[in-house]
């Protein structure tokens, strides 16, 4: 029975990291009314870094939890995943700018086929054909409902919206593979730990990279910032929660299959929003859900 648990402990923690990344996403959108996109966006870094933190001081100070080995390759994963994921999140706000999110949200869709590329590629980890199949079809069934209507407002015409959710979507997809490539580089250390101390390297960078930036060519937001920063905790802390058991996931399963499953939260939204504003859902839509839940399906029992 702890076994069976233990197998699926990577379900657990994927879904629940989703819950608590949809809550950390409510708070974000309640503070750019104060802070603007970007403003909403950098805290999510910014005030995740003082929790893991803490987290990180109770598990080896309180717990007595064995720091995992960090050598100079689990580093560079890190700053990898760092980095690629400041990036991502960079040309996602590009997107909001050009009026063109829509686009732009729907092209990052295809992060657990980049995934899956860059598992193999970076990680030697190849998916199982029933695996190989179930993130092709989810992924399928996302961007069959996340894509906009023909003549939809704010949709810029051309290359850029595909450009900037093509680049997004793979810069997160070296962020997942390059946390997955840290945490296997750990070695044997406690799941939980390895990913806290992660998180502290990761976080620590991206904040150095953002107050830099704020402070060089934003310090309006950095004020703003600094203003409402008790607004900003609560989001803060659901990211750091988020975060924490989106590397237990990786830690346990494959970027690729992680992220797969998370997108069972794009119908469980869409099922929520149409009961909460008494809409009916496309026949588009519908097929689209289909998908992913047989594809979730197939990754679950493949």
């Amino acid at each position: 029975m702890l076994a069976a648990f233990t197998a699926s402990l990577w379900i657990v923690c994927t879904v629940t990291a989703s819950a608590a990344q949809t809550a950390r996403n409510v708070m974000q959108r309640d503070l750019i009314v104060a802070l603007g996109t970007a403003g909403a966006t950098h805290v999510r870094f910014l005030f995740s870094l003082p929790f893991i933190a803490l987290l990180f001081a109770l598990e080896t100070l309180v717990l007595r939890m064995e720091v995992p080995a960090v050598r100079w390759t689990t580093l560079a994963w890190i700053a990898s995943g760092a980095g690629s994921q400041a990036l991502a999140t960079g040309l996602m706000l590009a997107g909001m700018k050009a009026r063109s999110f829509v686009v732009v949200t729907a092209f990052t869709k295809v992060e657990p086929v980049v995934i899956a590329i860059f598992g193999v590629a970076f990680l030697g980890e190849t998916p199982r054909a029933a695996v190989a199949a179930a993130i092709v079809i989810a992924t399928a069934g996302v961007l069959l409902m996340s894509w906009p209507k023909r003549g939809a407002q704010g949709i810029e015409a051309g290359w850029r919206p595909a450009a900037l959710g093509l680049g997004g979507g793979a810069l997160f997809a070296l962020s997942a593979t390059s946390y997955r490539g840290a945490l296997l580089d750990m070695g044997e250390a406690s799941v939980a730990m390895k990913s806290t101390t992660a998180l502290v390297i990761g976080l620590s960078i991206q904040c150095s990279m953002i107050l830099a930036w704020l402070a060089a060519f934003d310090r309006p937001t950095l004020k703003a910032i600094r203003r409402d920063w008790r607004k900003s905790l609560f989001a803060g802390f659901m990211g750091a929660f988020a975060s924490q058991l989106w590397l237990m996931a990786f830690a346990l399963a494959s970027a690729a299959a992680v992220r797969t499953l998370a997108l069972l939260e794009v119908p469980m939204a869409q099922v929520v929003t149409r009961r909460l504003f008494k809409q009916g859902a496309s026949l588009r839509e519908y097929a689209g859900m289909a998908l992913i839940v047989g594809g979730i399906a197939l990754l679950l029992n493949g």
